[in-house]
This record gives structure tokens, sequence and C-alpha cells, in this order.
């Protein structure tokens, strides 16, 4: 049988501002913007103790708590951090997927069945993880993925649960709906309204077939009743890097609908794939926006440019044309941004009109001359007047 892990980094967003500045530790802090239409990406422990959580408006957060440090993100520094933590994981075992930017599932296999003590192997891992990075993360492990990432949610931070097939009528049935990874908020209360109240609930109805609840969950109804009886994939899923597309996407705090509650969201995408994309030199003839929706079903559409961009201001336009274009009805749990068609604008071969490179060539000639000119002076006193105008 297969051991999958599912290892989420604890308020990762919070921890990684503490690791900048050691002076926020201890306080309620939230990641995300300030005003009336901020959201809260991530909280402290701190802060939720307040009533503070992921996905809520800034502006209640801070009327939870009053002493709330709300902190703009900066993705590009949580990318690092979250590469050094997938690069330890895979020291473990290779067999990874990325789930998102802070959580992973990994095929443990063949791994823990040399162990003598799996538990204690996992908890070294959870230790080094704390001592080398300063980051804390909790731990499942199931023969399944998602009651490994349930399980990995039931206790935090530093949790470690094991959930066994046998173990789910004991430990999932008595959770509440709301704690069914998959349901998002939206649909929790419609449950709740036929008398779905707690996992136990579901899996008895489930498993009657009743039309009401097929109804209510649509084609996730197959896919969410086959999970609280054991089934589900346990089939890690590794993908090749793609040198030829440069690629970002965010886990939603919960589900959204409509283009203002994920329009903060996907600015912050947009500008930490434009950053990659200028780490190492690349622009694209081309953008990808995709959301997943919470059914689990991804969507994606597609947009070109006239001449290759890595510019995030043009990437947020075309994401926000495409999305209220195609996807402003859906309820979305994760959305992504993918610059395509990657190309090395030093060494792109530049199309031009035969007017262009009249003007071109007009433009070497004098540029030549201005330089032969000031080679001859004592100092360079000559330049062509865009120049002196810029100056």
């Amino acid at each position: 049988m297969a051991i999958i892990m599912h290892i989420d980094l604890n308020a990762f967003f919070a921890a990684a501002e503490v690791l900048r500045n050691p002076s926020l530790k201890g306080k309620p802090i939230a990641i995300g913007h300030e005003g009336r239409s901020g959201i809260v990406s991530t909280c402290s422990y701190e802060a939720r103790k307040f009533g503070v959580h992921s996905g809520q408006p800034t502006f209640q957060a801070k009327r939870l708590c009053p002493q709330l440090l709300v902190i703009e993100p900066h993705f590009s520094y949580y990318h690092m951090l979250s590469r050094s933590f997938f690069a330890m994981v895979a020291e473990v075992s290779p067999i990874i997927e990325i789930a998102s930017v802070d959580e992973c599932y990994v095929d443990m296999t063949k791994v823990l069945s040399k162990e003598k003590d799996p538990i204690a192997f996992c908890r070294n891992l959870q230790f080094r993880l704390q001592k080398e990075m300063g980051l804390t993360c909790s731990i499942g492990l199931a023969p399944t993925k998602w009651l490994a990432k349930m399980a990995s949610d039931m206790k935090k931070p530093m949790g470690l649960t094991i959930i066994r097939k046998r173990d789910i009528p004991s430990v999932l049935y008595p959770l509440p709906i709301e704690s069914f990874w998959g349901i998002g908020k939206k649909t929790a209360p419609r449950l709740r309204e036929i008398g779905i109240t707690t996992i136990g609930d579901f899996a008895r109805r489930a498993k009657e077939n009743d039309p009401l609840l097929q109804q209510l969950m649509g084609k996730f109804f197959f896919t969410a009743s086959s999970w609280v009886q054991g089934g589900g994939s346990s089939k890690v899923e590794t993908e090749p890097w793609d040198p030829k597309s440069c690629g970002v996407s965010t886990t939603l705090g919960h589900d959204c609908q409509g283009f203002a509650e994920i329009e903060h969201s996907l600015r912050d995408v947009c500008e930490e794939v434009s950053s990659r994309a200028k780490r190492e030199g690349k622009q694209g003839y081309g953008m990808a926006l995709q959301i997943k929706d919470t059914s689990f079903k991804v969507h994606s559409k597609h947009a070109s440019f006239s001449k290759p961009s890595n510019d995030a201001s043009l990437l947020f336009e075309e994401a926000k044309r495409l999305y209220q274009a195609h996807f402003e009805d859906y309820e979305v749990r994760l959305i992504g941004v993918t610059l395509e068609r990657l190309v090395d604008p030093k060494k792109e071969v530049v199309q031009m009109s035969f007017w262009d490179y009249e003007q071109y060539e007009k433009m070497d000639k004098t540029k030549l001359l201005i330089e032969q000119l000031n080679r001859k002076l004592d100092e360079p006193a000559l330049m062509r007047g865009s120049e002196a105008k810029k100056k």
C-alpha cells in the first residue's frame, strides 16, 4: 500500500516575514493589503486567536484585532524560501508533487518501508526544517493524497498525523463538514441546510446515493464520495520544468467569485511572474490564465502579445480581461498566470518593416558620426537631440 506524505508549512508568509524582521515574533501580523478592498492572504497564529483568518477583508481583521500589523507581501522572497523547502524535501524523496508555494505531496512508500521508526523519521524532518530554515510544518501520512491532506490539516502547528483507511470512521466522520478539504465555504452552508453537518453525515448520505446531495454537489459528488470511503488517487504527479514558460499560481484563502475578490491575488501573481522572468532575462510572446474551480477542474485561457514582454502591468491587464470575459461567474479556489513562449531578447531577431529599417539606418549613421567627432575632441561634447532632451 502507498504511503503518501502531505507536508504543509505553517502560516508560511507570516513566518517568512518574522524571519525577515525578528521583532515581529509573537505579534499578531497579517500578510495582505490595507484599504477597503484589501484581503488577508495569511496571518500569524497570534492573529488567529482574535478571529483573523485567510480570505478575510483587512478592515474586518483590524476591527477584530486593532493591534494587527498588516504587511505587504514579498513574493520573490517567499518563492526563494519555497524553493529551498522543496529542495530539502527532495533529499528525502525525489517523488514530489508541488501543490502550492508552501505545500507538497511526497511518495514515501519506499523511504518509510526501510525505516524502523517512521514517526521518528518524519519528526526529524520537521526539526531539521525548523533548525535550518526557521520554518515549521505539519505532516500528514496516509494511503491517498486526500487523506494525507486531511491529516496534515488536523494538528497545527508542527502536527504529525497518520490516517489509515480503517481510521476514517473514528477520525474523520466526527469532524464538521467545513473541515472536508475540497468542499468550499459556499458549499458547506448548503450542505448544512439539507442536514449534513459532519463528514460522517456526508459519507452516509453519499453511500445511499442521496439524490438531493447529488444534485447539490454535481459531478464532484462522485469524487468526494470515493474520498470518504478511502478511495482517491495515491499517484504523486511529478512535472518536468518547462524552460519555455514561467508560471506562478496561488491557492486562495477561500472560494472566490467575481474579479473584485481575486484582484489583489491576481496582481501579486503577475508581479511575481514578471519578477521571475526578469531575473532569468526572459520575455514572452503570450500568457495564460489558469483557474481551478471548486470541483478541482482546471480551466485556462490564452492571450498573445504583438512583441515579447515581461511587464507586470501588461500581464495583469491581459489576465484581468481573460478573467472577466470567461470566469467572472465561477467559484474559484486557485489562480495562476504563465508567461509563455519565452525568448531571450538579446538573441531575438527583430523583424522590421522597410520604413522601420530606413529610420534605423538613419539613426545608426547619425550615432556613428557623433562618435567619430567626439573622439577628435578632448572631451565628448556632442549628442543627439533626443538624448539631450532626456538629460
